[in-house]
Parts: structure tokens; sequence; C-alpha cells
């Protein structure tokens, strides 16, 4: 029987939720402290760097390198200090009780003693043909990540809101012309955010239009892109439902999704664990990981709505793992029992 089955067999000393480069890191931590963690790779091993063809900006690597490499270095790095890795997704968790309870996906339970969720955040795509082919072969999630790849090219943000100005201001600093794609007339954006995109001579607006397809390939990269308008916007709705649509082809080499992202804590909504309004988890003021509930801290993207780097999840779960380290120390020395002093008469 796989000891995850039966909830009452083992009892981990910490186990690492999430094998992007956060968990990695905490998992490096963790292990060499011989804490033994147990990561979870979840539905998404090595989560968004590995959609990532290059990464020149993570230290150490002055050449650059491969998302996967990248992900698959830590993992084994992780696994010579002893953390293990097994394949599975948090469904529920318990978290009120010691030790905690995680209900998987397959059926089986996890307790431990201390958990470090390192969850990530989704990019929301927007389901255009060809995305998952092309995803990190020209289009991308992330300007700061992949921008620099795009000097002189004319690149197309999609977006309305905050994500997509913030995407289209760091692309300007590059790309020959920036044409940020939204499905209305006006923009979600803050004030002052679109006051600096409209201002921008690199940024144009292409308005009540949405991506429909991305041409190109994985040895090509990005090369075109279609696109549908409608004077009333939103216009593949109206598409679907028949109307008449105008459609075009355009020539870009870079395509940027800027429609902002979804943290992976649904598993922790029942749970004491706090979330933000957008889902994300939150933690103590000060500088630390721990969140409301002892015993439980954030890394990564999961509690991070602003950074969103390697280099920041990597830093943030090395913070993880000495956070847990500190509370678990604490936990043995509560519970020690006290020593007696016996009172002796000459």
């Amino acid at each position: 029987m796989n000891e995850a089955t039966n909830p009452t067999e083992t009892v981990h000393e910490v186990v690492i939720v999430g094998s992007g480069v956060a968990g990695l890191s905490a998992a490096v931590y963790a292990a060499r402290a011989d804490l033994e963690p147990l990561v979870l790779e979840g539905p998404e091993p090595g989560g968004q760097l590995t959609l990532t063809t290059e990464v020149e900006n993570f230290l150490g690597f002055p050449e650059g390198v491969g998302g996967m490499e990248l992900i698959q270095r830590g993992k084994e790095q992780a696994e010579r200090f002893g953390a293990e890795f097994i394949h599975g997704t948090v469904e529920t968790a318990q978290l009120e009780d010691r030790p905690f309870e995680l209900a998987l996906s397959n059926g089986d339970v996890l307790r431990t003693r201390a958990l470090i969720v390192a969850t990530g955040a989704s990019a929301r795509w927007v389901g255009a043909e060809n995305e998952d082919e092309l995803m990190g072969y020209g289009l991308s999630t992330c300007a700061t990540c992949d921008g620099a790849f795009h000097r002189g090219d004319d690149v197309l943000v999609v977006g309305g809101g905050d994500s997509a100005m913030e995407e289209a201001l760091f692309l300007a600093k590059f790309a020959e012309s920036v044409t940020v794609v939204h499905r209305r007339d006006e923009l979600r954006a803050s004030e002052v955010m679109a006051r600096r995109a409209r201002e921008h001579d690199r940024i144009s607006f292409r308005w009540n239009a949405e991506l429909l397809a991305i041409h190109g390939s994985r040895d090509e990269g990005v090369t075109g892109a279609s696109l549908v308008s409608h004077p009333e916007g939103r216009p593949t709705d109206r598409l679907e439902e028949g109307l008449d649509v105008e459609e075009e082809t355009v020539a870009v080499g870079g395509i940027f999704y800027g429609v902002g992202h979804v943290p992976n804590t649904s598993f922790l909504e029942e749970t004491p664990v706090e979330l933000d309004e957008t889902g994300h988890l939150l933690t103590l003021e000060g500088m630390t990981t721990e969140t409301a509930v002892d015993g439980v801290f954030g890394a990564g993207d999961v509690m991070d709505p602003d950074y969103r780097q390697a280099i920041t999840a990597a830093g943030t779960g090395s913070m993880a793992a000495l956070d847990a380290e500190s509370w678990l120390d604490e936990e043995l020395e509560r519970e020690a029992p006290a020593a007696v002093t016996v009172a002796t008469t000459d």
C-alpha cells in the first residue's frame, strides 16, 4: 500500500505543494536542513518556467539557461539532498488540526506537520488558434522575462487592464512598435497606466479587436496574427453568433498576453488560510512567509502578485523553508516534556 493512502501511517515534517522554482528552492533548503521534504509536483511539473525557452535574467547564468533545464537542475539539486518528489494534486486541505491533512485527487491522503504552498499562478490564455504550440516560441505571458528577445520587432499585447499596460510599456523599450489589442473601445486599466501607454510614441491601440489565430512555427517563432474586429466590441462573441465581423492578418514578431494571472489556491478556499480578493495567499506583515495558520507558509507567485520573477520566487522559496525549519524547531521545544526538579533535604 502507498504510505500516503493511509493518513494514520506517516507524518511528514514538511510537504511542499508545487514544483516550480519556488517549490524547488524550498525543497533544497528544507532537504539540507534534514527535514526530508516531500514535494508534490502537481498537474504542471516545473510551473510556468517550463514554458520559457531561454531565461537570461537568473543570477549565475551569464549566457542564459533554458527554463526546462533550470527546473531540471533544481530538481536534481533537491533530490541530491534528500527531497522526495511525487506526482499529485491537492483537492482539499484540512488545516484546522495538526498534523495537517492533504487529500489528493487520486484518493491518497498526506499528513504533515508543516506545509509550504508554492503552487504558483497560472497566466490566463485567450484561446487563440495555435497558442498551445507557440507558447514560449514568440508567444509569452511575461514581458519582463522575454521582452529583450524582441528588439526591433513589431509586437502585439492582448488585454486592456493594468497588466496589459505594464507589458506594453516594458516592451516599448525594445520593440519597434507595440500594438495593444483590446476587445472593447476603452481600457480597464487605471487612469495613470492608461495615460502612460496612450502617450508613448511606440504604443498604438486596436480597439474592438481580438486575437483569433497565431501564425508561425517553433522553428520560425511567431510570424503573424489573425485579428477579428467589430465596431461594437467583443468580436469573437459576434463571430460565434454568425454576425459579420472584419478579419485581417498582421505581420508581427511576438505576441504577449496581458490578461492577468490566476493564483492556484482553490484548495485553500475552505481553510483558515487567508486569501486576498484576487485569490493570492496572504502572508503576515513583515519579512516573512508565515500565514495566518501556524505551520503554513507561502512562496513564489501564489503569494506575489507584483514581481512574478523566477529569481524572486526562488528567494521566497528559501525563506519559506527557513521559516518552516524555525517553526518546527520551536514546536519541538514546546512539545518536549518540562524538566522536573526534585527537591532534596539534608
